[in-house]
């Protein structure tokens, strides 16, 4: 398995625009978690960024994976890039 970093940005109403939708994203990002496939994910202070790593077996995997969550098909996420990531320590 591999791991990638995801980094992305929210709309600008994002904390209004979430609330709809928060319960089913955050039931999801805990399935993926316990799969092991999420290490962590969340927003930067403000919420203007999210950041995550996930352990997949390729980058194709962590970007369907991004585009099948509920706040990328609202658009509260409005760009999100994934990388893989070498973890140094």
């Amino acid at each position: 398995m591999a791991r990638f970093v995801l980094w992305g940005t929210y709309c600008s109403d994002a904390l209004e625009k979430r609330t709809p939708f928060r319960e089913e994203h955050l039931s999801r990002l805990q399935s993926l978690k316990q799969q092991g496939t999420l290490i962590t994910l969340g927003p930067t202070e403000g919420s203007t960024h999210v950041f995550g790593i996930f352990e997949a077996e390729n980058l194709a995997t962590v970007q369907e994976l991004v585009t099948q969550d509920i706040y990328w098909t609202q658009g509260i996420w409005t760009s999100v890039e994934v990388y893989p990531w070498i973890q140094a320590f």
